[in-house]
């Protein structure tokens, strides 16, 4: 790996300029750092390289805005930047630290609805629609871009099946059922689902990419359909419905919305399964950096947050946390990143690598320091007569 990084991240700056010690700023990070067990320009892994002294006021003023963009534009750098982000991230350093310039950010996000109808395609024409050949060479064979499930798979394709069966088995799939994915991506879980349980699958998304790799599966015959189209726009009822990987888009300001949607478009003897990222502490604003270059206007959910939208709408009837799954799922995207880096360099460029390997691998740090989780939530609109049986 550290050959490959040595190749494809630019040169630093070879003589970086010392902290000032003068400078209370400094000093400050420098305290804080040194309690997460990280020093600057240490021989640890995940110690901060500094290659700019700006980084120190780009961070204090801006959070992880100020961080990430430091970060693409070569002003630090941190042999093991998922070590990194674990020590940060379990010492809580950020809480620490008050950006007030992010006020602004999250009065935003407060105020105005950023997950709207027109706003929610958003994510889908910065993100999702990259290049189905680029996300081909990251995920699995099956173009699964949610979390795998580790508990026997020792690889990433092992992982992801083992994801869908578990999905498959806790709707309970049975022949013949008519089954709805919300925000189905590629159609991973529909594919399989079809294949494997003898259901018919309808998905939507608002990925016009996705949509259209879809047409290549309904060409060999799966009883699967893909909708280029928002959630709030579904309509008819089904059996079973799935939503994997779809609600940190949602926003917090549509979460009872969407659980209406949900609550509708389910028969009144069906179960839903909700697959979600989920936070510890109860905010309303998203990450900045993560807002502007990775998912714009997405959000993740407290528990709070989801039992207070499904009120009165859905029994919870099982709750599985197994977010340290998506620490490995993470890691194994990333190795196929860099592996694979080589092919789109020339198309997305050094600051794309850098950028995308932050992501990646702050969010890897995220799930090991137990700061985010991955849930999976089944619900019934009335409650499973004589109970339902955990499936693991």
């Amino acid at each position: 790996m550290e050959s490959l990084d040595r190749n494809v991240i630019p040169s630093a700056v070879e003589s970086p300029p010392l902290l000032d010690p003068a400078n209370s700023s400094h000093q400050l990070v420098k305290q804080l750092l040194a309690h997460a067990g990280i020093h600057i320009n240490g021989n640890e892994p995940w110690d901060m390289q500094l290659h700019d002294g700006d980084v120190i006021e780009r961070a204090l003023a801006k959070g992880n805005l100020g961080l990430g963009e430091a970060y693409m534009e070569g002003q630090w750098d941190a042999q093991a930047l998922d070590q990194f982000f674990y020590h940060l991230l379990r010492a809580r350093i950020p809480a620490q630290v008050s950006h007030r310039k992010l006020i602004g950010h999250a009065l935003r996000a407060r105020l105005f609805n950023l997950q709207s109808v027109r706003r929610a395609w958003e994510v889908g024409e910065a993100h999702y629609d990259l290049g189905n050949d680029f996300y081909a060479a990251m995920l699995d064979s099956r173009m699964t871009y949610t979390c795998g499930y580790w508990d026997k798979a020792r690889t990433l394709e092992q992982a992801q099946e083992a994801k869908l069966d578990l999905i498959c088995r806790k709707l309970e799939l049975e022949p013949g059922m008519k089954v709805l994915d919300i925000g189905c991506g590629w159609g991973s879980f529909m594919a399989y689902a079809a294949e494997n349980y003898g259901v018919e699958c309808v998905g939507v998304t608002i990925s016009r990419e996705q949509a259209e790799y879809g047409k290549a599966l309904m060409k060999k015959g799966l009883p699967v359909e893909f909708c280029f189209k928002d959630y709030r726009e579904i309509e008819g009822q089904f059996d079973r419905i799935a939503s994997i990987g779809m609600f940190e888009h949602v926003g917090f300001k549509n979460y009872r919305r969407y659980m209406e949607v949900a609550n509708r478009c389910l028969k009144d003897d069906g179960l839903f399964l909700l697959h979600t990222i989920g936070k510890n502490r109860h905010r309303t604003m998203p990450d900045p950096w993560f807002d502007k270059y990775i998912f714009p206007n997405g959000g993740l959910p407290s528990l709070p947050q989801m039992t207070h939208a499904m009120d009165e709408l859905f029994v919870v009837e099982d709750l599985h946390n197994f977010g340290a799954d998506y620490d490995h799922t993470l890691m194994a995207w990333h190795d196929n990143f860099v592996e694979h880096w080589p092919r789109f360099r020339e198309r997305y460029g050094d600051r794309f690598f850098r950028m995308w390997r932050y992501y990646l691998l702050s969010c890897a740090g995220a799930f090991r320091a137990r700061e985010l989780h991955l849930w999976q939530w089944v619900l019934s609109k009335q409650g499973v007569v004589g109970g339902y049986r955990r499936v693991s």
